[in-house]
């Protein structure tokens, strides 16, 4: 069970908490009234900069949760006969509680990727029962960008799985919970690895980059967005006093807040990662390219850890753990679990 101290740890980036620049704007939009449910200057002002970010098309629905996102999301571009095909690490099929099933009806189709990124070879399998009403009938791919297991997409590989969806009459979905962390990885702003390279709805995360709550749903092309409003609606999304989530975002995205704190959460991972390979007992698994870094390590020894820090385990049956950086994490909070770390080994 997680540990209830205030101290920094590594077990998500959902654990750390709420940027004082992001505090601060709430605070400022805390005046006077505001029309509610998203009929707000503040809710406009934070939609057309997500229009500056990602292309002028862009229209942006803003709602509590990541899980909201994804699924409500999915359920503009579904019906319950389609299937999304996705990757089996993918938080819609392991961490949305049958939540796609549940309120769209749809079928979830996964790959197997070791490093958490599918490709057309490894979707291929699932190309088949076309038009054909006794299959349900593959819609959509959704890729995870930065990916949970801290991998990032290459600009090229999302426009090569954009196109193989483009040219099947299907739709390429994003999950952007941590999509700040990618941009920063792949240095490069937004549209270019999201509109410019073929996804067509895209989940946009900030609650695990110092925002409080409060996620967005951007369609980023023409017309997929019709009739939206009501699906939120019954979703039961639609915030009333909805000026607190998007003033969130516009301390967000002011003097790119955003890249400041993926910066220090990708580059605590790779420092973290490195002062691991140091270690002859622990084996770092997967590549750092964002916020998470994958380690195996002697189970008696995670468990003493876990009693220091909480961190989550990933494959139980060969001992391998992940551990988050956040916006917050520094230098010294790394060296500590080191310390302790190798203490531990010494025993």
């Amino acid at each position: 069970m997680e540990n209830n101290t205030n101290k920094r740890g590594f077990g998500s980036d959902n654990n750390a908490g709420i940027h004082p620049d992001i505090l601060k704007e709430i605070i400022s939009s805390n005046t006077g009234h505001a029309a509610g449910y998203g009929s707000d200057v503040y809710t406009e002002q934070a939609q057309n900069i997500f229009k500056e970010h990602l292309g002028s098309e862009t229209e942006t629905f803003f709602v509590f949760t990541g899980t909201a996102a994804n699924v409500l999301g999915l359920s503009g571009i579904l019906k319950s006969w389609n299937s999304v095909i996705t990757a089996s690490t993918a938080h819609l099929e392991g961490d949305e509680c049958g939540a796609p099933e549940k309120f769209i009806g749809c079928k979830v189709l996964v790959v197997d990727a070791p490093d958490g990124k599918i490709n057309p070879e490894l979707i291929e399998k699932h190309m088949h029962g076309i038009d054909f009403e006794h299959h349900s009938q593959p819609k959509v791919i959704s890729i995870t960008q930065a990916t949970e297991m801290g991998t990032v997409y290459s600009v090229d590989e999302i426009a090569r799985i954009a196109s193989f969806a483009h040219n099947r009459n299907m739709l390429l979905h994003m999950d952007g919970s941590r999509i700040a962390n990618a941009a920063v990885s792949l240095s490069l702003p937004f549209k270019a690895f999201t509109t410019d390279a073929g996804v067509d709805v895209l989940s946009f995360g900030g609650t695990k980059n110092g925002m409080m709550c409060g996620e967005s749903i951007c369609f980023l092309k023409p017309g997929l967005s019709t009739d939206f409003k009501y699906i939120r609606k019954q979703g039961m999304q639609l915030a009333s006093k909805m000026r607190f989530i998007s003033a969130q975002y516009i301390g967000y995205f002011r003097n790119d807040l955003w890249k400041k704190c993926a910066s220090n959460s990708n580059a605590m991972a790779k420092t973290f990662a490195e002062k691991l390979k140091q270690i002859p007992e622990v084996e770092v698994t997967q590549k750092v390219q964002s916020n998470g870094v994958f380690v195996i390590m002697p189970d008696k020894i995670a468990g003493k850890m876990r009693n220091y820090y909480f961190f989550y385990p990933w494959d139980e049956k060969k001992s391998e753990w992940r551990l988050m950086c956040s916006w917050d994490t520094e230098e010294n909070d790394i060296e500590d679990f080191i310390e302790l770390l190798k203490k531990e080994l010494k025993k």
